[in-house]
């Protein structure tokens, strides 16, 4: 593996996921030790002609020798392709670029609510209105799938739904959360609304190993009931540190909390 020398990457500190994978690049020697730095306290120095806003939403990696700057998908890009030349001839095919700009682009402009934390200089990649709704519309209709499937294995206990209702349940809840968030905290209903789904596709990722093992053997509904509520439990507490990373009033957990109550109150008693 050849390691990329005199390249420096400008991550972004209080983002959990680019501390990892700049992290990784390190580990691995695709980077040198001195091959990463936190754009939060060191942009100006590292090169004084980089595109600062656009450095914010795509990560950058500078050539220390010629000065070049490379952004987003072609940082990474460059970093990879060097570890692993074979790849480059994919790395230049058009469809596979536009494919894998798009992906980026999903992912950095929602990755302050998909993992967030807490920030100290404030800064944060630019809002994209049309990313967010995707990511919002992507993680309601995974949630809703992964719920229908996992429903049956709770069919003696609760009555089995199909996938239509669950995918009712989860879109109820963006639309109801929205408008509550928006009565009560409107300057943070976008970053709310992104973190709460990402709890609930945390929460249906989290059903997967169970549901994976019922294809093979067959799992007590005790067991599958329990290992929902441990589930559903976890949801709940990581509502409540996102919601205080957010800083957003109580209620929104409280209203969160009292809507799946009466969705499950619902299909008790229309059953």
């Amino acid at each position: 593996m050849k390691i990329l020398r005199n390249y420096t990457i400008l991550y972004d500190s209080e983002c959990p996921l680019c501390c990892w994978y700049t992290g990784l690049f390190l580990k691995t020697g695709m980077l040198d030790n001195k091959g990463r730095v936190p754009y939060q306290y060191t942009i100006e120095n590292v090169c004084p002609y980089i595109d600062k806003e656009r450095a914010v939403n795509e990560i950058a990696l500078v050539d220390k020798t010629t000065g070049d700057v490379y952004y987003g998908i072609d940082s990474l890009f460059t970093v990879i392709g060097s570890a692993y030349p074979l790849l480059n001839r994919l790395f230049q095919f058009a469809p596979f670029i536009w494919i894998m700009k798009k992906v980026y682009a999903f992912i950095s402009y929602n990755r302050k609510v998909i993992m967030p934390a807490k920030s100290i200089t404030g800064l944060k990649p630019t809002f994209r209105a049309d990313y967010r709704v995707l990511y919002l519309l992507i993680s309601a209709l995974i949630t809703g799938l992964v719920l229908s499937k996992y429903s049956l294995l709770l069919s003696g206990l609760m009555p089995a739904g199909e996938a239509l209702r669950e995918y009712l349940v989860c879109f109820g809840q963006l639309a109801y959360q929205g408008i509550v968030v928006n009565t009560l905290d409107k300057k943070n209903a976008w970053d709310y609304l992104g973190n709460m789904m990402t709890v609930s596709i945390a929460g249906a990722i989290a059903l997967l190993p169970l549901l994976l093992v019922s294809v093979w053997f067959a799992v007590p509904q005790i067991v599958s009931m329990s290992y929902f509520m441990l589930v559903v439990l976890l949801m709940f507490i990581e509502h409540i540190r996102r919601a205080k990373l957010l800083k957003v009033t109580w209620l929104m957990t409280a209203t969160w909390v009292l809507y799946r109550i009466g969705v499950l109150m619902m299909i008790l008693i229309t059953a």
